[in-house]
């Protein structure tokens, strides 16, 4: 183990660290967007939209991550659409990340009890309002769980970028390998980095789990 060639790719770990927390923020927020509006539409049962959206999850979780993005960037040319590898990837994980936030959120929201939705109904909500101060807040903590699981799986799933050559944390210490053939040296370091990341993350969400359960059901 030579720590001075770890010194020395510090720097371009750095840049590959912030990357990969970029896309990750980016995908993981634009996965609970997307999660949640699926998730109320088959919940509410919308017309036509709850058809759609239900073969969207399916696809989305029955096909791997590795061919959506191979999809998005080298079919996609095809018919005229070409993006930058950092924005196939974004997609690729906010497709991937709301199907499986969808069903997280979807176990969360038929939690909530039947006397909840018929108290407001007897109020006179409409299922906007009935989503925004019933469903919404008691699924939410119901389904915290879920969404720590998926969250902590997209931020692994960005590995999967280097195929795009997307210069995050695997692909960096692949060419590095690549290079100059100190793979103990860059690996350690693509393990230290995931779990810098990680390791807080997990921490948080676990608090915020608690926190959020606690509230719900007066623990």
């Amino acid at each position: 183990m030579n720590w001075n060639v770890i010194q020395q790719a510090l720097p371009t770990f750095g840049q590959a660290f912030q990357l990969t927390l970029w896309l990750s923020l980016i995908g993981i927020i634009g996965s609970i967007i997307v999660g949640t509006i699926v998730s109320l539409v088959q919940y509410f049962k919308v017309p036509v939209f709850n058809q759609i959206l239900t073969g969207y999850v399916e696809l989305a979780r029955n096909t791997p991550l590795l061919i959506q993005l191979f999809f998005l960037y080298y079919a996609f040319p095809v018919f005229g659409l070409k993006m930058s590898a950092e924005v196939c990837g974004i997609i690729g994980l906010i497709f991937l990340g709301g199907a499986y936030m969808a069903e997280g959120f979807t176990g969360g929201f038929n939690g909530v009890s039947e006397s909840q939705i018929n108290s407001g109904k007897a109020l006179g909500m409409n299922n906007f309002q009935l989503a925004r101060y019933v469903v919404f807040p008691q699924g939410f903590a119901l389904s915290m769980p879920a969404l720590t699981a998926n969250i902590i799986f997209l931020i692994k799933e960005t590995s999967i970028f280097s195929v795009i050559a997307i210069p995050e944390l695997t692909n960096t210490a692949l060419d590095l390998i690549g290079m100059y053939y100190r793979s103990n040296e860059y690996l350690l370091m693509l393990v230290v980095a995931y779990a810098i990341i990680l390791i807080p993350i997990i921490l948080l969400l676990t608090w915020l789990e608690r926190r959020v359960r606690y509230g719900a059901f007066g623990d």
